[in-house]
């Protein structure tokens, strides 16, 4: 006898971002992500690359035409209720994204300047930082730069924590309604063993710090981090809660990692199920 299924209500998200082969980034990451927070994850790709723990060996940009079609078939079907970009290498990728954020209306547009892999290969092309600025950056309801980021966009130094604060408002002059400058790339920008990121919503800060981790175990951490943040403003949660909450998730799939490969290793994205299957 067959027996029914039952049906739930889950919130679609939307990544648009690159393939990482070794699965601790990028497009891998993000839909980790969002199956650990209950949302159902759609994916467009904007680039395949060859990576492991240790870097960057190839990148293949997929055809404009494709990477609009992937994003138009998904809308059009699930709407998803939020979106979030990683990897947009060019000029090109970066307006067209930006040209179906305005079609379609994104509300809870979740932007991750992605430019420099962990390992420290080039995901971004100079000529795309600008782009950023006058066409992605004023569609964003979050921005989600690292120090590195925050600096190319702000066109700044970014050394401390007053550095870090202005580069954030530079980078809310663009347009984003909310920026989060990530710290976790600088153990001296907040002092005390502690790893401090950023929210700004034009007028206020609001900080929120963990303690540094002394791992190995970094790659795909804006990555999931963005991808967290977009997962739980689909699931409702206001942003100043879902940017401690993602920062927590963060933390924990770091304590939580497993050693994979001889560079810079993996999150465990699903530490809440890291005791096994039954």
């Amino acid at each position: 006898m067959a027996v029914k299924s039952r049906t739930f209500s889950v919130p679609v998200v939307m990544t648009i971002a690159g393939s990482d082969s070794g699965g601790g980034a990028g497009i891998q990451a993000d839909l980790k992500t969002f199956a650990a927070h209950g949302v159902h994850g759609t994916s467009t790709i904007t680039a395949i690359t060859a990576q492991n723990t240790m870097g960057v060996t190839a990148v293949q940009e997929i055809e404009l035409e494709v990477i609009a079609a992937q994003i138009d078939a998904v809308v059009v079907d699930m709407n998803p209720v939020a979106v979030k970009t990683g990897m947009l290498s060019s000029p090109e990728i970066v307006r067209l994204v930006a040209g179906k954020a305005r079609e379609y209306r994104w509300q809870s547009l979740v932007v991750d300047p992605v430019m420099i892999a962990s390992s420290g290969a080039k995901l971004l092309r100079d000529e795309a930082v600008e782009t950023y600025r006058k066409d992605l950056l004023p569609l964003a309801l979050v921005a989600t730069p690292n120090l590195p980021e925050a600096a190319v966009l702000a066109g700044r130094e970014v050394t401390s924590v007053e550095e870090a604060r202005e580069a954030a408002r530079a980078i809310h002059d663009f347009g984003a309604k909310y920026v989060i400058v990530k710290g976790g790339h600088m153990e001296s920008l907040s002092g005390g063993g502690q790893s401090l990121d950023l929210l700004f919503d034009g007028t206020e800060f609001v900080d929120f710090g963990l303690p540094w981790i002394d791992t190995t175990s970094t790659h795909g951490t804006g990555c999931t981090f963005a991808s967290a943040i977009t997962s739980r403003l689909a699931l409702g949660i206001d942003i100043e809660e879902a940017f401690k909450g993602a920062k927590r998730y963060v933390w924990e799939a770091m304590m939580a990692a497993y050693p994979a490969g001889q560079g810079h290793g993996p999150l465990n994205h699903m530490w809440r199920l890291s005791s096994g299957v039954d």
